[in-house]
């Protein structure tokens, strides 16, 4: 198994990717330690998995989050899948600045909060990987409000981390994923664009394997392969990139 003996720490595991990759990591081996919000949502997931640790904590709150890694230890890989509230369908010059500025204030304030905490642990140690993922927007995507520049901090954040820390012995690498249908629904997608519906949202999946290279979208299953794989020794040259599992629709 590929990361038997790593501790794992998920922000945001309660959700459609952070209990997928929550679920993979234990089965590769990982003891993994679920944290978000809402405890009931949590413990739905730990039921799925042996020996999970569920912790409430808020991934904005600098406090919580250090003391939270202060309880667990020791620190392999630290995976941040936390919502940041972004709003989309209106052009940029109807979105209000509130609705603009949620996604790359939350994104990157808890983005820096856990990395940050979880990459001093592992500087002591010489050892670990913290893992982000967003969906690429910052080349580009028409009536996505903040989600592009949110992604442009997250990208940037990702690269100088990395440099940073990889003398240290501690890689930062991210995931571009966008478009996953398994978790493109309509109840989901209404929290950021509230007038779609079912076939706006078929619609939606349809355009976008069209922009792609394989011409298909991907799957989660192949999300958290990959997120796996990057957070397993195999991957231990990989850092201050992010790796496209989108099918291509951007550069890498």
């Amino acid at each position: 198994m590929l990361l038997t003996d790593k501790t794992a720490v998920v922000y945001g595991a309660a959700g459609s990717i952070g209990s997928a990759v929550a679920r993979a990591f234990a089965a590769e081996g990982a003891r993994v330690h679920l944290v978000g919000r809402t405890r009931e949502t949590l413990e739905a997931v730990a039921a799925d998995i042996k020996d999970a640790e569920v912790a409430v904590v808020d991934a904005l709150d600098e406090s919580a989050v250090t003391e939270h890694l202060a309880r667990v230890g020791d620190v392999d890989v630290s995976f941040n899948l936390v919502s940041r509230g972004d709003v989309q369908g209106l052009p940029i010059t109807e979105m209000p600045v509130d609705a603009f500025l949620a996604p790359v204030i939350n994104g990157t304030r808890a983005n820096f909060i856990t990395a940050r905490a979880a990459a001093r642990r592992m500087a002591e140690r010489g050892r670990g990987v913290v893992l982000t993922l967003n969906s690429g927007s910052a080349h580009g995507s028409p009536m996505m409000g903040g989600t592009g520049p949110a992604d442009a901090a997250t990208d940037s954040l990702v690269r100088n981390l990395a440099m940073e820390l990889g003398p240290r012995g501690v890689r930062a690498v991210g995931l571009w994923a966008a478009g996953i249908p398994e978790t493109l629904t309509v109840e989901k997608l209404g929290k950021v664009n509230p007038d779609l519906n079912e076939a706006a949202v078929q619609g939606i999946l349809d355009q976008l394997s069209t922009l792609r290279m394989t011409r298909r979208n991907p799957t989660l299953a192949e999300i958290t392969a990959t997120a796996v794989f990057l957070a397993s020794d195999h991957a231990a040259g990989i850092t201050g990139t992010f790796v496209n599992v989108t099918g291509g629709m951007f550069p890498g």
